[in-house]
């Protein structure tokens, strides 16, 4: 499988590495966009695609600061290779359920600059549970490097973070629900999250064959 080079590195490093180019405002909700069109695309296919490492670290940056859903592990069975036809209904609903998920924490993740896991506040969203039960405020949530941002937005998109995460799956909206709702808060229909060279960026996986000499 080929990818196209994203030279940006990683949205894990960008975020949390102080080495790396900090993402203003206007990137972040890009990228938050651009995750959200590419799970809904793969949550439409048929069979539903589900990446099995999914996380700040597998999402890449393009030079214009677009983001690609890499690093593609497909669930596989006992034997190293993964056949649709194997996969019962219900775990895939389950596998697309957690997906949404850890959209849920992405986005919180994008949003407030913190680490997904660490010793001291335990995860992103364990750290945030203050903010979701209405004891913190969205100014203590947002990243404080990002400076001013529209509290509204902000708020709306912390909401679209705690639906996500809902405990009860059956609760968390789908993810066509999901983009649809990202696109309402940030205006950024699919040609504006995708990096401008490869409007069908989710699409650009192929598999490559060389052909004999």
């Amino acid at each position: 499988m080929v990818f196209e080079y994203a030279p940006n590195g990683t949205l894990f490093e960008h975020l949390h590495v102080r080495e790396a180019e900090c993402l203003d405002w206007t990137a972040r909700l890009r990228i938050s966009m651009g995750i959200a069109y590419c799970l809904e695309h793969m949550h439409q296919l048929n069979p539903r695609v589900v990446p099995r490492n999914f996380d700040s670290s597998t999402i890449y940056l393009t030079d214009d600061f677009a983001a690609k859903v890499s690093d593609l592990d497909f669930w596989s069975d006992a034997k190293g290779g993964w056949n649709p036809s194997s996969a019962t209904d219900d775990s895939t609903i389950s596998d697309v359920d957690g997906m949404v998920h850890r959209y849920g924490t992405i986005l919180l993740e994008i949003l407030t600059g913190k680490v997904p896991y660490c010793e001291e506040e335990g995860s992103v969203e364990q750290w945030a549970s203050g903010y979701l039960d209405g004891s913190m405020s969205v100014a203590e949530v947002i990243d404080s490097s990002l400076g001013w941002f529209p509290e509204e937005a902000a708020r709306a998109l912390c909401e679209v973070a705690r639906s996500c995460m809902d405990p009860d799956p059956k609760k968390r909206p789908q993810m066509a629900q999901v983009a649809a709702r990202m696109k309402e808060i940030t205006a950024l229909e699919p040609e504006g999250a995708t990096p401008k060279v490869s409007p069908l960026w989710w699409a650009e996986l192929e598999i490559m064959s060389s052909e004999g000499s």
